[in-house]
C-alpha cells in the first residue's frame, strides 16, 4: 500500500540509542504537543498532564527515577532531545469536569444556560469510578490515546522516538511530586534521532501480523 501515513508507520520504530548532539526544533515540539492536547478522550474528559523533560536539570531528575528499575531505558533520558511523561488523574472528579465544560462555554461549544445539563456527561464516569473515588483504570486508557497520538505525530515529523513503559511510577511520584499534584506517570515517550551506529533496531525489518489475524470485517 502506497500512502504517506502508512509510509510514516512503516518507517518508524522504537529506537534504542539516541544522538545526544541532535535536538527536536522547538517548532516541530510545539507541533507535537499541540497534536497531544487536540487527542480525544471519553466525554472530552482530557484526564492528563503532560510533562516535558528538557533542560539538563530536569533529564537529571527523569535520570534519578531509574534508580531502582527500568536502567535500560535509563540512558535515553540524557541522550533522547526530550522524553515526556504521560500522566494520568486517578481519582477524576466533577470539579475536574467542570473545567472542561467552562471551557467549552469560553469556545461557544455549550451555551452558558446548559451548564447543569451539560454535566450529564458526567454520569460515565461515575460508572468508572468506585466507592473510593478511585477511576484510574479509566483516565489510565484515555491517556494511552494521548500517547497514540503523539507517537503519530512524531513519525510524520520524521522524529524517532520510544515509548517506555518500563519506568518507576513511585520515584517520578516522589521526584516530580511539585509538578504530577496528584497525577500517576506509567508511560513516557523518549523523542529525538537515533544514533545509526549503535541502534541496532533501526535496520530491523518491519514485522507484523497478517492482516487477516488481526482485522475482521463483517
Amino acid at each position: 500500500m502506497t500512502h504517506p501515513i502508512i509510509s510514516d508507520l512503516t518507517r518508524r520504530y522504537t529506537s534504542k540509542r539516541y544522538d545526544a548532539n541532535k535536538k527536536v526544533s522547538q517548532a516541530d515540539l510545539d507541533v507535537i504537543l499541540e497534536a497531544i492536547r487536540l487527542s480525544p478522550s471519553s466525554i472530552n474528559s482530557q484526564p492528563w498532564k503532560i510533562i516535558v523533560i528538557e533542560s539538563d536539570a530536569a533529564k537529571e531528575r527523569m535520570h534519578n527515577t531509574f534508580a531502582n528499575k527500568f536502567q535500560f531505558n535509563q540512558p535515553h533520558i540524557k541522550t533522547a532531545s526530550h522524553t515526556l511523561l504521560f500522566a494520568y488523574n486517578p481519582k477524576y472528579a466533577r470539579t475536574d469536569y467542570e473545567k472542561v465544560i467552562d471551557t467549552d462555554i469560553e469556545n461557544g461549544r455549550t451555551k452558558p444556560e446548559n451548564k447543569d445539563q451539560a454535566f450529564g456527561a458526567f454520569a460515565f464516569v461515575d460508572l468508572n469510578t468506585n466507592d473510593d473515588g478511585n477511576n484510574a483504570h479509566w483516565t489510565k486508557a484515555q491517556t494511552y490515546i494521548a500517547l497514540g497520538n503523539a507517537m503519530h505525530t512524531v513519525a510524520r515529523l520524521g522524529i524517532d522516538s520510544t515509548p517506555m513503559e518500563g519506568v518507576d511510577k513511585d520515584l517520578i511520584s516522589e521526584l516530580f511530586a511539585d509538578e504530577l499534584n496528584g497525577y500517576i506517570c506509567e508511560v513516557a515517550l523518549a523523542i529525538g534521532y537515533h544514533e545509526a551506529s549503535e541502534d541496532y533496531n533501526a535496520s530491523l525489518p518491519k514485522s507484523r501480523l497478517a492482516k487477516e489475524k488481526v482485522i475482521t470485517i463483517l
